[in-house]
């Protein structure tokens, strides 16, 4: 096996890296706990900050571009005040979101509110989604799959990532996995509720719940192995949280790689996210998928041990990749 460590720091950095899909601003609503209601036994909130920062395909975007790569990010953006402000995080974060559409319905964000006494560790009490359901137009599903075949056109792997928002729909993936085998370039698809529909791609990385919606919950290896079959795909990468992960192929092998770092999770927010990164950053890199995963493997294993929605450093994936403990950054770090 190839020197994982070393492809990390002189392969990652410079690879282009197409992102498309559902677009989500995670929000994190910290506040302090002041007194009880007289008007309901409940607590009063004293709003200390909010935190806004890139979630689902964005979220994806981010890791990839922490860990070195040059990122192209196409999907639907909300003309609102959620989505200016996520429009400046992924700006920071050096994404190129000429791609990405503004439209004018909201951009989807979910508000996890955090609570605790002034000098104590917030805890989140409850999460608040904004979403529009609705159909999104044919127009701009037009517009969008035009966009994300031209960033597909410049870029060395593909992320797909369907949170169900409307973004990430036959249309745009037929579009862009056209695009893909016009250049021979692998797509890696994260789709949370229909993986089924998008057939055809290089690679999916679905966790064992989304595993077990398709499955059932008695399923066994082999049935995964025929999944990956039928949805005419060389591998799929099941993660099994802090069982680790395993790798099944087409062909038929199967190779179950463990889990690295502390066995319970911090936040495993978004760690999906930072998996299909890192795994699609190593494809791009010419390793086999079972490599591209191992380092997956690793990156997963850092971001549950942050705080909120979080990215992976290439000094901390190299750092657990050869063994050592990862330096990681102050928790909740982005």
């Amino acid at each position: 096996m190839q020197d994982l460590a070393h492809i990390v720091r002189s392969s990652f950095p410079g690879r282009r890296i197409a992102v498309i899909g559902d677009i989500v601003a995670d929000q994190y609503l910290h506040g302090s706990i002041s007194r009880v209601s007289r008007e309901a036994p409940v607590f009063i909130l004293r709003h200390d900050e909010t935190l806004t920062l890139p979630g689902g395909a964005a979220n994806a975007a981010a890791n990839a571009a922490r860990l070195g790569a040059e990122v192209t990010l196409a999907g639907f953006i909300g003309d609102d005040a959620n989505g200016r402000l996520l429009a400046d995080e992924l700006a920071t974060a050096s994404i190129d979101l000429r791609h990405s559409i503004t439209v004018s319905r909201p951009t989807t964000t979910k508000v996890r509110v955090l609570a605790g006494q002034p000098h104590a560790v917030r805890q989140q009490v409850i999460r608040i989604d904004y979403e529009d359901r609705s159909p999104v137009a044919d127009d701009d599903i037009k517009r969008l799959a035009e966009e994300a075949a031209s960033a597909v056109s410049e870029a060395e792997a593909v992320i797909f990532s369907d949170y169900g928002y409307g973004a990430a729909c036959r249309r745009v993936f037929d579009a862009v996995k056209a695009e893909a085998d016009r250049r021979d370039i692998e797509v890696i698809v994260d789709s949370r509720f229909r993986l089924e529909d998008l057939a055809g791609a290089a690679s999916a990385t679905p966790n064992r719940e989304e595993a077990e919606a398709m499955l059932g919950r008695d399923h066994t290896d082999d049935d995964r192995v025929e999944l990956c079959r039928r949805l005419g795909m060389r591998s799929l990468l099941v993660t099994n949280g802090n069982q680790g992960m395993t790798l099944y192929a087409a062909d038929g092998e199967m190779r179950h790689i463990d889990a690295v770092g502390p066995t319970e999770p911090v936040d495993v927010t978004g760690a999906g996210d930072t998996v299909i990164a890192a795994f699609a950053l190593g494809i791009a890199s010419g390793l086999t998928h079972y490599e591209a995963a191992m380092i997956a493997n690793h990156a997963g294993g850092i971001v549950v041990m942050k705080k909120r929605t979080a990215t992976v450093s290439a000094d901390e994936l190299c750092s657990s990749l050869e063994g050592g403990s990862p330096d990681r950054e102050a928790a909740g770090s982005a």
